[in-house]
């Protein structure tokens, strides 16, 4: 049973979405499982995907941004275009008058953020930053055992991550750094968002290092690593490898040498890759709206499963009298009294119940003008964080940081 809403439900809200790729297929299922919100009408230059989408949805679809734009029925565009576009396209629904959820990261640069920023508050319009796990219901339970007060305050935070996020199938875009493409862009925001959350938002320095080492990819990082220190002296590391020669999911009794493929799998893409063989375009495709392989994210949601360390990675609080971290199918709490285990409804894996988050934000605060939680000043912070991670690199020095807001409070709903 889906839970309900704290406020009552008068309307649908209608959704319009900008891009219609992997991250589409990812949010897609979300909406249709939400009967609060309604998908609209859809854009994107591949007409093949747009047809498949008309067949199975029933949207109204357009070529351009600015043809859904202009669609009287859409009261939110939902943005999951390229990275680089994400400003660009988030001014134009603005300067429409449509509220906007964008995907992570939100922009680029810090200019684009404060250019969306801007378009917000001149045009009236809620702009939400989403896409990111720190709204799973792991990270909310963990933050209310904090608040609860029963093991202290938080004293510093770790999060590690080895997927296979760089074997997998990439564009164009995604290979190009000042595209926003790399682990930094792509999957900082999910550590950064979850350790900003625990540990208050506000952070005062960053200092980071990045690699790019697989001649297959050489043209983009796949690896990060950074010590945050926040303004109150907590201390948070942080660290992402996505080549995948070994997954996280291999460090708890329960998991498996399996990330999004199979060790046999990353032996013969990585093979490919390296002799120019694989053919992108067509991976890529699989993955999208009717593509064979466009569940390989939801997977099947029959049966609850078990959680294991994905994109965000494993996620150690320390704090005065315990650490608490992620469990099989909740959260171990590790204090003087002993090791409990607090569980969480459904599956611990299911990428649904995050997104699900989202769109119940969106939903409150449009509907219900509600405060916006993770608005355009968070996701211009997780943004200066995840840039100063890289100039750090380059610079080979501490960054000291300027844009960072306070973590909205926990949801009571």
């Amino acid at each position: 049973m889906k839970k309900a809403f704290v406020r009552e439900t008068k309307r649908k809200l209608k959704i319009g979405i900008v891009g219609v790729g992997v991250g589409a297929a990812e949010i897609l299922p979300a909406m249709t499982n939400m009967p609060e919100v309604e998908l609209v009408a859809a854009a994107d230059t591949n007409e093949q995907v747009l047809e498949r989408l008309r067949e199975r949805f029933q949207v109204r679809t357009y070529k351009n941004i600015e043809g859904l734009c202009a669609d009287p029925d859409v009261e939110v565009v939902w943005i999951s275009t390229p990275n680089k576009y994400h400003a660009e396209h988030a001014i134009i629904a603005a300067e429409h008058g449509k509220h906007v959820m964008v995907e992570k990261p939100m922009a680029i640069s810090m200019f684009e953020a404060e250019r969306m920023i801007e378009a917000s508050i001149k045009n009236k319009i809620k702009l939400l930053c989403g896409h990111t796990q720190s709204l799973l219901p792991a990270i909310t339970t963990l933050r209310r055992v904090i608040a609860s007060g029963s093991v202290g305050d938080v004293c510093a935070l770790h999060v590690l991550a080895y997927t296979d996020w760089m074997l997998r199938p990439r564009t164009p875009d995604e290979l190009d750094l000042a595209q926003g493409g790399g682990v930094p862009y792509r999957q900082g925001p999910h550590q950064v968002d979850t350790l900003r959350l625990l540990g208050g938002g506000l952070v005062r320095s960053v200092r980071g290092g990045t690699g790019q080492w697989f001649k297959g990819r050489s043209s983009i990082p796949g690896y990060y690593s950074a010590f945050m220190e926040f303004e109150s002296g907590l201390p948070a590391t942080l660290m992402y490898n996505g080549y995948g020669y070994f997954v996280a999911s291999e460090l708890v009794p329960w998991g498996t040498q399996k990330n999004r493929y199979t060790p046999e799998e990353r032996i013969a893409i990585r093979s490919e890759l390296m002799a120019g063989t694989r053919n992108e375009t067509l991976a890529k495709n699989e993955m999208r709206i009717g593509g064979p392989q466009e569940n390989a994210y939801t997977g099947d949601r029959s049966t609850p499963k078990p959680w294991a360390p994905n994109d965000l990675g494993l996620l150690i609080v320390s704090c005065e009298r315990g650490d608490v971290r992620q469990s099989q199918f909740g959260i171990f709490v590790h204090d003087d009294t002993g090791t409990k285990d607090i569980p969480i409804p459904g599956s611990m894996d299911d990428p649904l119940l995050g997104r699900t988050a989202e769109l119940k934000e969106l939903y409150n605060c449009v509907v219900h003008d509600e405060p916006v939680r993770h608005g355009g000043e968070w996701g211009m912070a997780t943004l200066e964080v995840c840039l100063a991670i890289m100039q750090s690199a380059r610079e080979r020095r501490e960054i000291m940081l300027s844009h960072q807001v306070i973590a909205p409070p926990l949801d009571d709903g």
